[in-house]
Order: C-alpha cells, then structure tokens, then sequence
C-alpha cells in the first residue's frame, strides 16, 4: 500500500538520487513527491540539467536553490579544474565538499516543513562511496535528530542506497522498471563529459556496478 504522506527528494540528476526520486516516486504516490536541486558552485552544469529533465519527464515538481555562496569559503576538484584525486594518502578525496550534505538536508528541512512534508530521502551510501564523511548512516542519523530539534518538527530522512553496493543500486532501479531509464537519461560523471568519461573514479564505479549487475542477469 503506497503512502499518503508527501516526499521531498535531494536530487541531483545523478544514478543514485534519481533511483532515490523513484523509490519514492513507488512508496509514495506520484501526487506526493518533490525534488529539491542545489547549485552549489559546481564546474559543470550537466547534472542539473538532467535533473530538470527527469524531473520535467516523471511529472515532478522541482525546486532549485542556489548554494553557490559556498564556493566563497571552500573549493575542491568539483568546483574548479584541478585534477581529481581519489585515493589521497593525507586525507578524503579531493571531490568531497565539506558541510555540502549537511547543507542540502538543512535546505530541504525548511522547504520541507514549509510544504507540510516530512519524509526527505537522499541518496547516500556508506557501501560504495569515496570516503566522504557526510555520506555515512551515523551522521544522517545524527542530522535527522539536530533537524528535529531545532524546527521541533517530525522529520524523518531516509537513505534506501545506505548498504547497497553500486551494483545492487543498479538491481534497484531494475526492481522499479526503471533500469534502462536510469542508465540513459542520469549523468554522474565528475568532468561533466556528456554519457561520462568512463575513467573518473565516479564512472569508473557506475560502469563497474553495471557490470556486476548485467552479468547476474
């Protein structure tokens, strides 16, 4: 049975946000679902234009907000040309953008409360990520109670990718009829190359999760 409560997804326009957008899309009733996009000072703008034209595409209300102001204070491989570096000896890669994830949930929060919404969903994965501390179920666990408290209002954020591997991220979307969907029309590349570079560490790691599904199949 589909819920009647409504739903705000973070949606990037990316493989994991939008298998999020559609696992809320079968949770919750097309009627009863929004997206919330962010601009947040990145190099290259074709995310967010899948992500209008999913959005456009699935009959989903979006609202973009622009962060940009963060590219004043901080700067990665994301946000300007420097080569991007996953396995830093030193410290995270150099693609994370700190406090972006606890900004983004913040950001929802208000608009979610302000549309009368309360469940928030976000596609983060401790199982398949690049080290990235705001990505781990501890701190969402930590944000959806900080949220709740300071707009005393029953939030409750959830992560369907939390432990899934890239692959079984894949076997989702196939589990939604959505696998060919979201292979043709998201774009996760960290160059911004249109259908991806295929040798970023974020196309390295969608096309090796595809694999492993595919070959399951």
């Amino acid at each position: 049975m589909k819920s009647s409560d409504q739903a705000l997804v973070i949606f990037s326009g990316g493989q994991d946000s939008t298998t999020c957008l559609l696992q809320a899309l079968a949770q919750h009733g097309s009627d009863h679902v929004q997206a919330i996009s962010y601009i947040y000072g990145q190099r290259h703008a074709i995310e967010l234009e899948c992500a209008k034209a999913i959005a456009e595409d699935l009959g989903v209300k979006q609202t973009i907000i622009d962060l940009s102001l963060i590219g004043q204070i901080t700067s990665n491989a994301l946000m300007n040309d420097k080569a991007v570096i996953e396995d830093a000896a030193d410290g995270p890669p150099n693609t994370m953008v700190d406090g972006r994830n606890a900004l983004f949930l913040m950001y929802a929060a208000i608009y979610a409360k302000s549309q009368g919404i309360k469940h928030i969903y976000i596609g983060v994965s401790e199982t398949d990520f690049s080290g990235y501390a705001d990505c781990r179920d501890v701190f969402i666990k930590s944000m959806n109670v900080s949220l709740n408290l300071s707009m005393d209002y029953d939030f409750q954020i959830h992560t369907p990718l939390m432990y899934l591997t890239k692959a079984e991220t894949w076997a989702l979307a196939d589990e939604l009829g959505y696998l060919d969907y979201v292979r043709e029309k998201t774009h996760t590349c960290y160059l911004g190359v249109q259908g991806g570079c295929g040798e970023c560490p974020s196309c390295i790691l969608r096309n090796r999760g595809l694999a492993e599904y595919l070959a399951t199949k």
